[in-house]
């Protein structure tokens, strides 16, 4: 096993971008791991572009892949320690706009499609988006 070295410079550099700030959000409120297809329907951003920004996490320390077949899941990286005490202050951060909200909400609706716990359907987002989200 390696260790990362983080430079704080580039981890709040990683976080200055908001897409990359509500995934960070979401896997720290839900304590879960996701499959992109997972977060293309729950922040309804394009998969190429959480496809760059899950590059931009992992290869600054933030997140950690599991690859299972085809599928490949992305959570947060616990070590060392004070990432899990950055982790808390980012989801202490303001929701004015009730996006991070609707982030959650738009997630635990598209976890009831998972198959004993992990996702094995693909995008969904067209049809979660027509259910009245």
């Amino acid at each position: 096993m390696h260790t990362l070295i983080i430079n704080p410079e580039f981890l709040f550099q990683t976080l200055s971008d908001s897409t990359r700030l509500r995934i960070v959000r979401l896997l720290a409120m839900t304590k879960q791991e996701v499959c992109l297809c997972e977060l293309v329907d729950s922040l309804f951003e394009p998969q190429y572009k959480l496809s760059k920004h899950l590059k931009i996490l992992r290869q600054n320390g933030l997140i950690s892949i599991q690859k299972e077949g085809r599928w490949v899941y992305h959570r947060l990286v616990t070590e060392p320690h004070y990432l899990v005490t950055l982790y808390q202050v980012i989801c202490l951060l303001p929701d004015n706009k009730g996006v991070y909200q609707q982030d959650i909400t738009h997630f635990e609706k598209r976890l009831t499609l998972r198959e004993n716990g992990r996702c094995k359907i693909g995008i969904q987002s067209y049809q979660l988006k027509t259910k009245g989200t």
